[in-house]
């Protein structure tokens, strides 16, 4: 099978991934960049199988999504998604969503890591790197997704217990259901008026079958009336934090 630096996959905006504006939701985005990601994965001898023959998985760590423009039912987008070498213990990926005229609508960058599933304890990623493209000049326009700090004084928005369908293959909730968890504590009205969303994510431990997530949210100040912005925490039942997350809504 012929390695391909960038991987690219042509898709229809299909009813399931839009809302009430009839226009892609942050969630349905993020799907898209996960299956690319993993067929491109495939594609480079470093998917599931391959990674599982040499006792290792990758977990996502990081990522940052900006949204310029939200693709509406019906469109045609091309999907897009590369490696970018690797930072310390991190394996970077970018990833676009480009409209017909070529132009990229959402943009995104991840932060990989690589667990050694005896110790269950990440590796130096370079052993996999160096045989992967470095896509060299090709840059998404985002930073690397940052450590985010705890916020104090969040309130409770909800609790929501890991169900069948937000478990994936690898027996915990899949990094795309905490999107939707964190669209969940949003008024609806907000996210349907949003022209453009920037989040930044940091998944800091797994959530299992049956597991209860709390959801704390806090309103972050911002100078113009027209964003809106809020961080997010997931706390497990023993208090962990499991993910920790900064969502901006550009409204007008």
């Amino acid at each position: 099978m012929e390695k391909i630096d960038v991987w690219s996959e042509k898709h229809e905006v299909r009813f399931r991934a839009v809302d009430n504006s009839n226009s892609m939701t942050l969630s349905a985005a993020l799907n898209f960049f996960q299956e690319a990601a993993i067929s491109h994965a495939h594609n480079l001898d470093v998917g599931r199988e391959a990674m599982e023959k040499a006792n290792q998985v990758w977990i996502l760590s990081r990522m940052t999504v900006h949204v310029e423009r939200r693709p509406k039912y019906g469109e045609t987008v091309t999907v897009r998604t590369w490696p970018r070498g690797g930072e310390k213990i991190f394996a970077i990926r970018d990833y676009d969503i480009r409209d017909c005229s070529d132009i990229p609508v959402i943009t995104a960058r991840s932060c990989w890591i690589i667990i050694d599933l005896d110790t269950r304890r990440p590796l130096r990623p370079q052993s996999i790197m160096d045989n992967l493209p470095l896509n060299e000049g090709l840059n998404c326009g985002l930073p690397t997704p940052r450590g985010l700090q705890e916020h104090l004084s969040m309130e409770k928005a909800m609790e929501r217990r890991a169900f069948y369908n937000e478990v994936d293959y690898n027996g915990h909730v899949n990094n795309v259901s905490y999107i939707r968890w964190i669209e969940d504590a949003i008024d609806p009205v907000l996210l349907e008026q949003a022209k453009k969303m920037s989040l930044e994510i940091n998944y800091l431990n797994e959530v299992l079958p049956g597991e209860l997530t709390c959801i704390w949210k806090k309103n972050i100040i911002e100078e113009s009336s027209s964003v809106h912005a809020f961080a997010f925490e997931g706390k497990n039942e023993h208090e962990k934090a499991v993910f920790r997350a900064e969502l901006r809504l550009t409204i007008h």
